[in-house]
């Protein structure tokens, strides 16, 4: 029987894939033969602590600042052929700080425009091997998050995007589709996770009572990457417990 899970052979980047939910989906991938590159933030990959959620051992690594057009275009393609590419890139400004100009800017860019800059940098390697773009969202993008306007609108513009571009490129054998994650446990959630009272609140309101995990969201991007999902485009599945039921 064929496994519909195996990626050996494939070559697979995902962007964001330093720490938290991109990090779970990269070594999700690599467990099952893909050969997996990330980019993230730091000059190095021993910058990182695996105790923060970055385990990048058996990973290729890059530093591209991806709230910037001309490092992306002036990355290194990390192959010579690119199947599946991942985009989890994602910042949030707490304090209300994305109501003002700066924090709207370097959200905006972070989580909506530079998924566009680098599905089209890859566009041409996907098309040779008639590929899949996953972009990562979040439940926030489907309705209001208080406090949050840059987030919750870049999150929606990243659902919008994974349609448009499903659409667009369907007929040219790529197929783009999304992953909007609830409450998961990584660094970007700390405000909720170290607070016990806001923490209980939240669990109270998701059915199943828990947080996810990281390897929650690698289940579901490797579903949609692999020929299980071959007829699915321009879809957003949710993976959040049933937390936006």
């Amino acid at each position: 029987m064929a496994n519909d899970t195996d990626f050996t052979g494939k070559h697979v980047l995902v962007v964001g894939g330093s720490s938290g939910i991109g990090n779970g989906i990269a070594h999700g991938f690599r467990e099952r033969g893909a050969k997996v590159h990330v980019w993230g933030t730091r000059a190095n990959a021993a910058d990182y602590d695996p105790a923060d959620g970055s385990e990048l051992s058996g990973l290729g690594y890059s530093c591209v600042d991806v709230s910037d057009p001309d490092a992306i275009e002036g990355a290194a393609m990390p192959f010579d052929t690119l199947d599946v590419l991942v985009l989890c890139q994602g910042t949030v400004v707490y304090k209300r700080g994305e109501f003002e100009r700066p924090g709207w800017d370097h959200v905006m860019a972070v989580n909506l425009d530079s998924l566009m800059h680098i599905s089209r940098k890859f566009k041409p390697q996907l098309l040779d091997s008639k590929g899949s773009v996953i972009i990562v969202s979040s439940i926030s993008g489907l309705k209001a998050n208080i406090g949050n306007p840059a987030y919750a609108a870049s999150k929606a513009g990243a659902i919008s995007l994974t349609k448009t571009l499903g659409q667009a490129w369907g007929p040219e054998g790529i197929r783009v589709n999304g992953l909007a994650p609830g409450l998961v446990d990584t660094k970007l959630t700390k405000v909720t996770t170290q607070s016990p009272e806001r923490l209980a609140g939240a669990l109270a309101n998701i059915p199943q009572r828990r947080m996810g995990l990281p390897v929650d969201m690698a289940g579901a991007a490797i579903f949609l990457a692999s020929p299980l999902a071959s007829y699915v485009t321009g879809h957003t599945l949710i993976v959040d417990g049933g937390l936006s039921l």
